[in-house]
């Protein structure tokens, strides 16, 4: 008799170890869910924020693209009646859609030569292969010279994407200089050519055609043209714009 009852005690005891051992494995099983279902909430909420982080600089990106495209100093075209170039806030410009006339010869700015001389040395003391002298002021008589020896060698349409017409030639101005090696080449060597763009702002220059940029100057890149523009070349070397852009200029081929 006692060993029937021992045996039934031990037989419940075992069956109620068992009970408990699937409560506590039941228990851990929804504490795991629960852990998993916070975690992937924590996971998606952290999705979430990288998304809305990526829009936001997504869209500042763009807002300052845009902001660079806004003309900085648009204004009315003021069209000279003595044939010198039309100006935009005071800036002179001249490209396929606004010339100059066949009389109109200033000469070489002074202060632009200046500046270009200050350029130049400043180049040759950091041992960079450049000229002293450069192509700067054209008479209307000399770029016709050129272009039509251009339009003879390589045909019209070949000599618009890198020549001016006489009277659309921004050398006329005298304000433009284009720089050689002391090759007497001109200057398109990668250093002296990035040298340029980092530094000819500091100048009151700009390198007037760059590449990207030749449906907007009407030109290939020329990185040996710099254009002198005094205080503002700060200003449009930081916006990365070409000069039509700054201004609000028209651009593009002729009319």
């Amino acid at each position: 008799m006692k060993h029937k009852l021992l045996m039934i005690l031990l037989a419940c005891s075992l069956a109620g170890c068992g009970f408990t051992g699937t409560e506590d494995t039941a228990d851990k099983t929804d504490d795991d869910r629960t852990a998993d279902v916070a975690g992937e909430g924590s996971l998606a909420k952290d999705a979430e924020s990288g998304e809305k982080t990526a829009d936001q600089n997504r869209e500042k990106a763009q807002k300052n693209k845009d902001e660079k495209q806004i003309p900085a100093a648009a204004g009315e075209v003021v069209i000279s009646g003595d044939g010198s170039p039309a100006t935009i806030a005071g800036v002179p410009i001249v490209n396929k859609k606004y010339g100059v006339s066949p009389d109109y010869a200033p000469g070489e700015d002074p202060t632009a030569a200046a500046a270009a001389m200050e350029l130049i040395a400043a180049m040759q003391s950091q041992g960079l292969d450049v000229s002293d002298s450069w192509s700067g002021f054209r008479s209307y008589e000399y770029q016709s010279e050129l272009y039509n020896g251009y339009v003879a060698s390589s045909g019209q349409e070949a000599a618009d994407t890198f020549s001016a017409r006489p009277g659309f030639s921004e050398h006329q101005t005298g304000l433009a200089f284009d720089l050689k090696h002391a090759s007497g080449a001109l200057l398109e060597n990668p250093a002296e050519a990035q040298w340029l763009l980092d530094h000819a702002h500091e100048y009151g220059f700009i390198v007037r055609y760059q590449e990207g940029w030749e449906s907007i100057t009407g030109y290939m890149a020329e990185p040996w043209h710099i254009r002198y523009v005094g205080d503002i070349a700060e200003d449009i070397h930081a916006r990365n714009i070409p000069l039509e852009t700054y201004l609000g200029a028209e651009g593009g081929d002729y009319r």
